[in-house]
């Protein structure tokens, strides 16, 4: 993603692995910042990231929050690049379902194939989910694992020794179960072996249940909170509540 500052790293990892360009499925996000200033600033980095990665086309580009005012023209400016043949599929990041509504009442051709929010039995918001997914709209669970935070607490623990495994496997099948695609992060390789062992069991419905039951209400309010916050983050409002929804779907 534009914000991560990684794509020319990966565009050199990719060069030396040798893996063709078709086994290679690769998405990024375009940040606040060139949101912000607009279609022609939009494209102008779009072909930034794909000369930094080497590439002809994405797989995926996502818009990475829905910055007020801004972010229907920045989705357009994606619908765009797909019919141009850029990009094969386009999508929206944190996203709140009133969000996407904005997009809708735009008139959008093309429907967001993904939003990709954070998602875990710690933030599991049922409601947004069955939103989306009504519309068709696959959901993508980043913070998948909660940055290791939650580890240790006592229902996981139960259900991970249950059924022999460990704390991010019992969250990572929970994901896999609901539904959603399941996009662990880790920097170690041991940890990325053991984050993609969880297609080999199977909770069950108490252990779904226990897992649904976790999220607090204060999970919402913290959850109101930073996207208050974020919206806006490293534009010219950053720091303020201008042009942002003070009413959305938070559970």
């Amino acid at each position: 993603a534009e914000f991560y500052g990684n794509e020319a790293q990966v565009g050199q990892a990719i060069q030396k692995s040798g893996i063709p360009r078709d086994r290679l499925y690769l998405n990024s996000k375009v940040w606040t910042t060139t949101i912000e200033q607009g279609r022609e600033a939009i494209r102008k980095q779009f072909f930034q990231t794909l000369k930094d990665l080497g590439t002809e086309y994405l797989d995926l580009y996502l818009v990475h929050w829905p910055v007020p005012g801004k972010h229907v023209e920045a989705y357009q400016a994606l619908e765009e690049l797909q019919k141009e043949g850029k990009v094969r599929s386009i999508g929206v990041s944190n996203y709140a379902y009133e969000d996407y509504l904005e997009l809708k009442e735009a008139g959008i051709t093309v429907k967001p194939v993904i939003n990709q929010i954070e998602i875990n039995p710690f933030l599991y918001r049922r409601r947004t989910i069955e939103l989306f997914e009504k519309e068709g709209i696959v959901m993508q669970s980043y913070r998948s694992l909660r940055d290791g935070k939650a580890f240790n607490d006592p229902t996981l623990l139960k259900i991970a020794a249950k059924h022999s495994k460990t704390s991010a496997q019992i969250l990572g099948r929970w994901c896999v179960q609901k539904g959603f695609v399941y996009i662990p992060k880790s920097t170690k390789i041991e940890r990325m072996e053991e984050n993609s062992k969880v297609f080999d069991f199977s909770l069950d419905e108490e252990d779904m249940e226990a897992l649904d039951g976790l999220t607090a209400e204060d999970a919402y309010e913290k959850f109101e909170v930073l996207y208050r916050k974020c919206v806006n983050r490293d534009t010219t409002k950053d720091g303020t509540l201008d042009g942002v929804k003070m009413t959305i779907t938070l559970d």
